[in-house]
């Protein structure tokens, strides 16, 4: 077991750690990751948290940088967003880039810049630098110069975390193509390394919504599915797209990042040869049991893996160069999360009606409501007709058109079924046909949480 910072070391941390007037441009060990988390923290008191989700297999904290106006706390119709990095212990771009994006949203926000501000107000921000420091430490052992392929990639039992979360792909074929909110196989615990249990505990506790996980070997913005449906027969390997039921909506995710970064949407780096610098996991190559395909089946959660750089472990001297070029990228791609569609579902009383189900007809995924009742579902431009239902309650259905900004908002009041007991008298007359209850409406984010939060204080 290695050494941890405690209580006591964290305030230690925060006296040693750098303003964040500079930013960092530097590797930083385990110890350093820290002190920079710590340091965003004490500069940003009111707008930042610092947790772990728990531990790596020698012990390490996988901390977590939440940024908000409420930091801890789950605000109605404000969605949540995650970055991971150095989910493979030798790609370390993405952790300081993580740690450089803490420190500038940080820097931004105290210095009033318009743009930062209303992210950090409208959005609940999760940055996890590293998903396997225990890798990092061997990688650094060695530095930049010295790195190979492999050397740091997998966690300390020698496990590869990007091939170690359930298959729900094989229970996706069992149920003869549903797709969303896939049940957890028997004993999956037993299955799944330490810091995979700790980011798959993470996700039960947070409404993800859009998500990036960060690498590096390569540059291009890499979508769903990254397994094929049927792997190549022998002899010469056949490229094949795994696509999802969004696959134009991934496609156009990955553009976003793509396109705002300094360099990736040439799609010639590395010697690598991708239109418009994204491409289909799959059609790269297949790979089962990913943290993307995961969050997709699993949760609620649309994810992208982001392949930042030629050289998996790069020099200092070139991470400054590396964060301008991905700087708007990072932030384009957050903004994204407030696309598409977002509301409440509501019983007859005005209380959110939690895991009640968001169908989108012409797309086979669903998504479903938080535990305040509030949803958010991504979808491009365009007409689409919406269903709400609930176990006890009729369906309701309406029609609604999507611009690409700002969030169309869609609240569903649900009827109960006769015979289900209402804790009080209905709003709703019984009479009434439930699709016409749908409020539809197009305002910017802070108007919709004002709102949110005056139908809470009617409860």
């Amino acid at each position: 077991m290695v050494p941890v910072l405690g209580c006591v070391a964290l305030l230690l941390a925060a006296a040693a750690a750098p303003a964040t007037a500079e930013l960092d441009y530097r590797h930083h060990r385990y110890d350093g990751l820290v002190r920079a988390l710590v340091g965003v923290q004490r500069d940003c008191p009111f707008i930042s948290r610092l947790y772990s989700i728990g531990r790596s297999q020698l012990g390490r904290h996988l901390y977590v940088l939440e940024l908000s106006d409420r930091p801890g706390v789950h605000e109605p119709l404000e969605p949540e967003f995650k970055y991971v990095g150095n989910m493979h212990g030798n790609e370390v771009l993405g952790r300081e880039l993580l740690i450089l994006l803490a420190q500038y949203l940080c820097e931004e926000y105290n210095h009033r810049n318009p743009r930062v501000t209303n992210l950090i107000h409208e959005t609940r921000i999760h940055i996890l630098p590293s998903m396997n420091p225990d890798g990092y430490e061997v990688a650094a052992d060695q530095g930049p110069e010295m790195n190979s392929y492999m050397t740091g990639r997998a966690n300390a039992h020698g496990i590869d975390l990007n091939r170690n979360f359930p298959d729900l792909h094989l229970t996706a074929q069992k149920l003869q193509g549903k797709n969303h909110h896939i049940s957890l196989p028997t004993e999956w615990q037993r299955q799944v390394e330490q810091e995979t249990y700790a980011v798959i505990h993470w996700m039960q506790n947070y409404n993800f919504i859009l998500s990036a996980n960060l690498h590096g070997g390569a540059v291009v913005a890499n979508y769903p599915f990254d397994k094929a449906e049927a792997l190549p027969g022998r002899g010469m390997y056949r490229a094949t797209t795994s696509s999802t039921p969004d696959h134009q909506l991934f496609q156009k995710l990955a553009r976003v990042y793509s396109y705002s970064h300094g360099w990736m949407h040439s799609g010639t780096n590395c010697g690598d040869h991708f239109p418009d610098g994204i491409t289909n996991g799959a059609s790269w190559y297949s790979l089962a049991r990913g943290m993307q395909d995961f969050n997709y089946l699993y949760s609620n959660c649309f994810e992208i893996t982001l392949e930042l750089s030629c050289r998996k472990f790069p020099p200092e001297s070139e991470l400054q160069r590396e964060w301008y070029g991905n700087r708007e990228a990072l932030l384009a791609y957050i903004e994204e999360v407030h696309k598409g569609i977002k509301g409440m579902v509501l019983d007859e009383n005005n209380n959110g009606i939690p895991e009640a189900v968001i169908s989108v007809s012409g797309i086979n995924h669903d998504v479903t409501t938080g535990t305040g009742g509030d949803y958010f579902r991504l979808l491009l431009p365009g007409k689409y007709t919406v269903t709400a239902s609930a176990p006890g309650y009729h369906n309701q259905t309406a029609h609604i058109g999507v611009n690409e900004n700002p969030s169309s908002r869609l609240d569903f009041r649900l009827v109960p079924k006769a015979g289900v007991r209402s804790t009080s008298a209905p709003t709703v007359p019984p009479g009434q046909n439930a699709s016409s209850t749908a409020v539809q409406r197009r305002m910017g984010p802070r108007a919709t949480r004002r709102r949110a939060r005056r139908q809470h204080q009617k409860q």
